[in-house]
């Protein structure tokens, strides 16, 4: 049975893609994770690496080495790396999985002839090109470790269709697409109360996805329509931020983050998923991320913006309402629309579609990516 890495410098239990990941093959091969948080997977060898935070010093040399250029001297100057470098030096394996281009230098020097497989989650050099701070000191960064380490992988995986296109554009090589799709849920819709319409959006607090606009569109609906965010912790100061915005208005409230395995059943009390995602940088351009898939999975209808790799999968199945634009008057436009028997359509196109849009696909690409590293 040969021997697979995955290393991911994320907490797994709270990485859906990577926990997926390690589900996927950890029945046909030996798995050793390695990671921020233990994915609590049973049949698993985890190595945990923490990463402390940098104080003002370390952060200014840190800064320099960027300004400098001396990408290589920052990489493995890191002390998560040096950390996870210790820890896995003594390691034989078969196959490595390196997620986001973060882990692949350090896939590529504990090799020792084991194949490397890039999952690359985002399109790493734009990925938050929207911030000044990130173009300075990040950016040339990404590129110089795309440039020099993704033709030392022997296969490469990313989220969509737009985004592996960017890869083989700027680097060669032709990605495997693999979606951050759910697990199939057997569950039935449930009925939409008439007079009291439930949206909920959960995700990251990230400012650059202005979660501001689902707020702000809340002003724009009737008293039959009630928004919940549950939102991931990120900037603290944003969630506050987010937090008096809803004052004004009590038909908004906040909802403590949800287990991973728990979160699809909860979703599916709700009657509307939301998501308004400008396209504020290329990523969130070309979003096609976990809740699109764990609102279809909780049978929900969905309203989104018209971000292009959503708007397909909604559009095809014919399971919820798309804006002209990311305005959140728009949106609310459609939604006001709505009433109980045209959700309940939407929930039963979403019902209709679960199946299609689970992860069971996804796994036999993954295993397939493996299984052709010896051909």
């Amino acid at each position: 049975m040969k021997t697979v890495l995955i290393i991911s410098f994320t907490d797994l239990a709270r990485d859906p893609r990577v926990n997926r990941q390690i589900r996927f093959i950890k029945d046909t091969y030996r798995v050793i994770a390695l990671g921020t948080g233990d994915p609590g997977i049973h049949d698993i060898r985890y190595i945990n690496c923490t990463s402390s935070k940098k104080n003002i010093i370390g952060k200014l040399i840190g800064a320099g080495y960027m300004l400098l250029k001396k990408y290589e001297w920052y990489y493995w100057s890191k002390k998560h790396i040096i950390d996870s470098l210790e820890k896995l030096s003594g390691i034989d394996v078969d196959v490595i999985i390196a997620n986001d281009i973060a882990s692949l230098p350090l896939a590529v020097r504990v090799a020792k002839g084991a194949k490397i497989i890039l999952d690359a989650h985002e399109y790493a050099p734009r990925e938050f090109e929207d911030l000044w701070h990130w173009r300075l000191f990040n950016q040339g960064m990404q590129e110089y470790l795309c440039a020099k380490y993704i033709p030392r992988a022997d296969a490469m995986m990313t989220v969509c269709q737009g985004i592996a296109d960017e890869y083989y554009k700027n680097y060669g090589v032709r990605p495997y697409v693999v979606t951050n799709a759910r697990g199939y849920k057997n569950i039935a819709p449930r009925p939409t109360e008439p007079n009291r319409i439930r949206i909920i959006h959960h995700g990251g607090a990230t400012k650059s996805r202005k979660i501001e606009n689902m707020i702000k569109m809340m002003d724009f609906l009737d008293d039959r329509f009630e928004l919940e965010l549950i939102l991931v912790p990120g900037s603290k100061r944003y969630i506050d931020t987010l937090r008096n915005m809803a004052r004004h208005n009590s038909r908004i409230r906040f909802h403590d983050p949800v287990p991973m395995k728990e979160l699809v059943t909860f979703l599916s009390q709700y009657d509307i998923g939301l998501y308004i995602l400008e396209p504020t940088n290329f990523n969130n351009q070309l979003a096609l991320p976990n809740k699109l898939f764990e609102f279809i999975q909780a049978r929900l209808a969905v309203a989104i913006g018209p971000s292009p790799e959503m708007a397909r999968i909604v559009k095809k199945y014919d399971c919820g309402v798309v804006g002209e634009d990311f305005s959140p008057e728009t949106l609310a436009g459609h939604i006001a629309t709505l009433d109980e028997k045209k959700i309940d359509y939407y929930k039963n196109q979403s019902h209709k579609a679960a199946k299609m849009l689970s992860s069971e696909q996804n796994r036999e690409t993954i295993m397939k990516v493996i299984e052709d590293l010896d051909t």
